[in-house]
This record gives C-alpha cells, structure tokens and sequence, in this order.
C-alpha cells in the first residue's frame, strides 16, 4: 500500500527516533523500527526496505571502527547467510502476512523482556569462535528473511572473545550489515523491486544517519535509566499490535 504524507512523515521521524535509540542505548534501534514499518507494510515489504536502512545504519559503524574489525570472525558469519536465507523466504512467503507480524512480535516480546529465552539454554560465549559464528550465520540467514531483526540474536555471541568496546561495536555493526546485504540480494532475487520505494529508502535512510549523529551528541545528557523504560514500553505496546492486531475484527 502507498503512505498518506503524514505516514510518511511519522515514518521517516521514527526512522530518525530510533538511530537516537541505537546511538545511546547501543542496539534495539533496528528491531524497534521494523515493528513500527510492519503498521503501515506487510512482512515482504518490510522486511527488505528495513534491510536497506539498517545496512546505511551499521555499515557507517563498521566503517568508523573499521581499523578494529575481526575479519575472521566475520567471514565465518557470511558462510551460511545466503543458503539459509533462501530458505528462510521460501517459508516466509508461504506464511499468511498475520502470522508472520504475530511471530515477529512475539520475538520483539521475548528480545525485549526475555532475551535468555530466546537462546533456549545455550550459552553460547562457552563455544568455539569458530564454529560459533559459522553456525550463528546459518541461523541469521534463515530468520533474517523471515523474522527480519536479529539483533537482540546476536549480542550473546560476542561474549568471552577478548574484543575492545570498539573491537566489538565495529565487528558486530559488520557482521550485521553483512546479514543485511545478503536479505537485500535474496529479495532482489526472487523479485522485489526497491526503486519503486526510492523516496522512502532515501527519506529514511537519511533520518538514520542523522539520528545517529544527534544520538550521539547528547549521548551523556540523556538519562539511560528512564530512556530504556520508554523504549521498552513502547516497543512492547506495538509488539503487542502485531500479535493480536490481526485477530481483532474490522
């Protein structure tokens, strides 16, 4: 469906909201975000135009930390994105768009108040770095084109690998924007046409990068305590307009 202006105004402000979010906080921007797009789009819409904003997002911090980067680390993590991703949209596009927003809200619930369950037991900080990411890759591929925000995913897997803050935040933001290129390709594979969303992506895109910016000039002037809270307040309110918002009638 097409955007009114005000849709696309209240967009392209969250988009600028929710790079503020990710600059202090240090994640939940990204899947913050998808749950507001998937109000106005379905899944295979969402999906993909999210993909293209968080790439603009975490490539720019990739970049800034680039000198700090473990590339071994990230290679390994790229291996299985491309074959578990098309996995992950064959099952996607066989999913009824109310399912897939239920799903993809019940993940935002449990990332947000419960993000151990999602590992269901593991722990995987005890793991081979190795085998850890390939494997981590693998199962990022598949949800990236199904659930589209793995963030709240991935944090764990950087633990208990000797990384500087700066090591961490600059490989992370890699191998995420690495997950993100390989969803844009599978979308653009099997059909999606992204030039149909230019003054979005382009809207979008920039409030990311200026969001950031702002994000991080008043990083210390911003209570973290009382930002959380509201962050997770409102994330849980539009996760539960995802689960339920299909079952209501009209």
């Amino acid at each position: 469906m097409g955007l009114s202006n005000a849709q696309f105004a209240a967009l392209t402000f969250v988009g600028f909201a929710t790079a503020i979010l990710s600059a202090i906080v240090g994640m939940a921007g990204g899947i913050t975000l998808l749950s507001v797009m998937l109000l106005f789009y379905d899944p295979l819409l969402a999906i993909p135009l999210h993909g293209v904003v968080q790439l603009v997002s975490n490539s720019s911090r990739a970049v800034i930390h680039r000198e700090h980067l473990r590339w071994d680390l990230i290679w390994r993590y790229g291996v299985l994105l491309l074959p578990l991703g098309f996995i992950g949209i064959e099952i996607s596009q066989q999913l009824p768009p109310s399912i897939t927003k239920a799903a993809i809200g019940l993940f935002v619930l449990f990332a947000t108040w419960a993000p151990k369950l999602l590992l269901m037991g593991a722990r995987p900080e005890d793991s081979d770095p190795n085998r850890r990411f390939i494997l981590l890759g693998g199962a990022v591929g598949a949800l990236n084109t199904t659930i589209g925000a793995t963030g709240p995913l991935i944090a764990p897997f950087f633990l208990n690998l000797g990384l500087t803050r700066f090591s961490l935040i600059g490989t992370k933001a890699a191998c995420q924007a690495l997950g993100h290129v390989a969803k844009i390709v599978i979308f653009g594979v099997v059909g999606f046409v992204y030039t149909a969303y230019v003054p979005l992506l382009v809207a979008l895109c920039a409030s990311a990068i200026i969001g950031t910016y702002t994000g991080t000039r008043i990083l210390h002037a911003v209570n973290e305590v009382w930002f959380i809270r509201l962050y997770k307040t409102v994330l849980t309110l539009v996760a539960l307009h995802l689960v339920i918002g299909e079952m209501l009638p009209g």
